[in-house]
């Protein structure tokens, strides 16, 4: 029954989701052009149009209606001046070739300007790509770019009117993606406890998703944030979902806090059914936030939401009836605590989400704007990425050498009709790590096998023409809702999907099949040499640098911890920025170390060291948060200088193995201090309390643990 209520919740997320709704626009922009004017046998203009809403709606990701408009309208001039300049180059191939070697380049290197501009790239050379076999003279050249252009405002127009018809849709789909990823996050957590799980496994599947968790809030951070109906013109909707946003993240953290010792734990109650009834509970809890943000996506009713009192009576009473028997109690009863909180915080996003009365000064103190990143665009910042130093530009000679590689390979050997789809293979895989080119390289074939085996099957077996465009539509549907989200999935429906349009064109099926395959092998292999072979820059000469960023992240929240208990007066907003701050170094450390494992053996370096590195920033970052979360609503009280001089140690620790980590030298110098002044009048000196003791003490000894690691990683 779990199983199936699960999946249940998959398909209506995934239906009302924004992945479904982009396929769904997308599909019908492509479709509509070609299925009217095919009508009047006007196909080919139609198939042209087309092409222009294709190559748009690959730079329409989610994100502010101003970055996305800008980012169409970017795409839509590029798109016409490529199918120019390819309607003309094409007609010398050493012109052409020319043209492949200089555009491949030069659109690459649009990534200096962030995700966006890389789509907008991608889109231009699209164009390039699927114009380059097309023989027109110079009145047919102008006439194509002209229904690309039609085609481009076609998609952008469509796009922009359903932005207005539902503002909110994108926002709560983004902000529904992550609750739904946390939930994850959280299920993940309750593996810790339970005896049957590998710790190890636990926290790569922890450190994997929290990459998501990072990447889907700065999403929700940029659609909410950049976006003025939300943070200037604020309605009551945009304030309510902004402060749901507030509150996913505060839980976030809760679940965060929520490290302990898991080992320690499992040897001392791995006998007892302690741990299996945690385990349930948290489950329980996620498949709650699950709900909520199935609720907040999709704007339909939910089940009626769960009382955890009952469960979290019972957890109590399991506690109390081991007694000494298993020696102290004690982290089973903040366990217990914490999970009360995270119940607390579920039922205030439930009110949140089903009253529509909000605080109207409850988000006001919070400045929007230095939450989210702003890149500039300039020639500046391309000029500087002109070096090898650049991984960029790395990439992008990476991309120019392979595609004008694919494209003699294909003028030299003639073997088919469409062997554009040799360099299409080339864009679509080649990245700029190798572990992603792989990854790209292993789906692509794989679905491209799988989806021809499909293709085949149905146009031989299903002879009705009726079906046969009934499932290309399912295909295309899927082909566009998978393509942001699931690469496989999105190739298994693409090639069936081109096969029975082949087959409504009058062209063989089989032939096009057969043609499909070879030249996505020769595509991946030739992108897969480039990324070994051409300037490689392998992810373990990378990581100084998120590493240093992770450790630099954590040391500013130790100096935050230092503040608040030498009485420094903290604001909400700067410990909410220092909290992101270590959340997102953390997530792009994990990312790297992730592509770095999937590099080839010889190219990896202290791959166990590195790990380790990690989960002890992890650990660090938890068990601070644990403590300044709680001080920080009460932050009028000094405490002893036994506690503080814990934490200045701890601090050193940290700085020294930055500052070690950076090249210099191992330094003897004064143990840091509070920064800031600490209030005029605090209240007397509090007494300590031995579990902060406790916490501050092993909060020191990581702090130590991870300065040691330093001098093992500079070997």
């Amino acid at each position: 029954m779990h199983s199936i209520n699960r999946r249940t919740r998959q398909v209506n997320y995934f239906l009302s989701g924004q992945h479904f709704s982009n396929g769904f626009r997308t599909t019908v922009s492509i479709l509509l052009p070609s299925l009217i004017l095919a009508q009047f046998d006007q196909l080919t203009t139609g198939m042209a149009m087309s092409m222009g809403a294709l190559s748009v709606s690959l730079s329409d990701a989610p994100g502010p209606i101003q970055h996305r408009r800008n980012a169409m309208a970017a795409t839509v001039v590029l798109g016409v001046i490529v199918a120019i300049v390819t309607g003309f180059a094409r007609m010398n191939d050493y012109t052409l070739g020319v043209e492949i070697l200089f555009f491949g380049f030069l659109f690459s290197m649009l990534a200096v300007y962030g995700v966006r501009a890389t789509s907008v790239g991608t889109a231009a050379i699209l164009i390039m790509i699927l114009t380059l076999d097309r023989p027109l003279d110079p009145v047919g050249i102008l006439r194509e770019a002209g229904l690309i252009l039609v085609g481009g405002i076609w998609y952008t127009l469509i796009s922009l009117v359903s932005v207005q018809l539902r503002p909110y849709r994108l926002a709560r789909q983004s902000l529904g993606l992550c609750i739904h990823e946390i939930a994850k996050f959280m299920s993940i957590k309750a593996d810790f406890y339970d005896t049957h799980t590998e710790l190890d496994t636990d926290y790569r599947r922890l450190l994997a998703q929290q990459v998501t968790v990072s990447e889907k809030q700065d999403e929700v951070r940029e659609l909410l944030f950049k976006n003025r109906q939300f943070v200037a013109e604020s309605t009551n909707t945009s304030r309510l979902l902004v402060l749901t946003f507030v509150d996913t993240v505060d839980l976030f953290e809760q679940i965060v806090t929520m490290y302990y010792d898991y080992a320690a734990i499992r040897e001392r109650f791995g006998k007892t059914r302690v741990l299996n009834t945690i385990s349930r509970l948290i489950h329980r809890q996620a498949t709650e936030l699950d709900y909520i943000g199935l609720r907040v996506q999709s704007v339909a009713s939910s089940r009626k939401p769960i009382d955890f009192t009952h469960p979290l009576n019972k957890l109590k009473s399991e506690i109390d009836a081991l007694g000494d028997r298993e020696g102290s109690t004690l982290v089973l009863k903040k366990i217990l605590v914490g999970l009360r909180n995270i119940s607390q915080r579920l039922a205030i996003m439930q009110k949140h989400i089903v009253s529509p009365d909000t605080n109207p000064t409850s988000l006001d103190d919070l400045e929007y704007g230095r939450f989210v990143s702003h890149q500039a665009i300039d020639v500046k910042s391309l000029r500087d990425n002109l070096t090898l130093n650049s991984s960029v530009f790395r990439h992008s000679v990476r991309v120019a050498l392979a595609m004008l590689l694919g494209f003699i390979v294909t003028q030299l050997i003639d073997y088919g009709h469409h062997s554009y789809w040799v360099l299409l293979t080339i864009s679509v895989i080649l990245k700029p790590a190798f572990s992603l080119t792989k990854q790209r390289n292993i789906e692509r074939i794989i679905g491209t096998f799988a989806g021809g085996v499909i293709g085949l099957a149905i146009l031989k077996f299903i002879p009705n023409t009726t079906t046969h465009f009934v499932l290309m539509v399912l295909f295309m549907l899927g082909t566009y809702s998978a393509q942001r989200v699931n690469y496989i999935i999105m190739v298994i429906c693409l090639t069936p999907y081109i096969l029975i349009l082949f087959n409504f064109l009058g062209i063989s099926y089989y032939g096009a099949a057969e043609e499909r395959l070879l030249d996505t092998i020769l595509g991946g292999a030739i992108a897969f040499a480039a990324s070994y072979l051409v300037f490689p820059r392998w992810e373990s000469e990378q990581l100084t640098k998120p590493l240093h960023d992770m450790l630099n992240a954590n040391v500013r929240y130790t100096q935050l911890l230092l503040n608040i208990l030498s009485g420094v007066p903290i604001r909400v907003v700067d410990y909410k920025l220092a909290r992101k701050d270590v959340y997102v170094t953390s997530a792009n450390m994990a990312a790297a170390f992730e592509r770095m494992v999937s590099e080839p053996k010889h190219k990896q370096r202290n791959e166990r060291l590195i790990y380790k590195f990690v989960v002890l920033n992890h650990i660090l970052s938890s068990n601070i948060a644990t403590i300044t979360s709680t001080l920080l609503t009460d932050q009028a009280q000094l405490y002893s200088s036994s506690v503080i001089r814990t934490v200045k140690r701890a601090l050193f620790a940290l700085t020294d193995g930055l500052r070690r980590l950076d090249g210099a030298p191992e330094t003897t110098s004064s143990e840091p201090t509070a920064s800031g002044q600490p209030l005029s009048d605090p209240s007397v000196v509090a007494a300590d309390d031995p579990s902060l003791t406790e916490q501050l003490n092993f909060i020191q000894q990581i702090s130590s643990d991870i300065s040691k690691l330093v001098d093992q990683l500079k070997k």
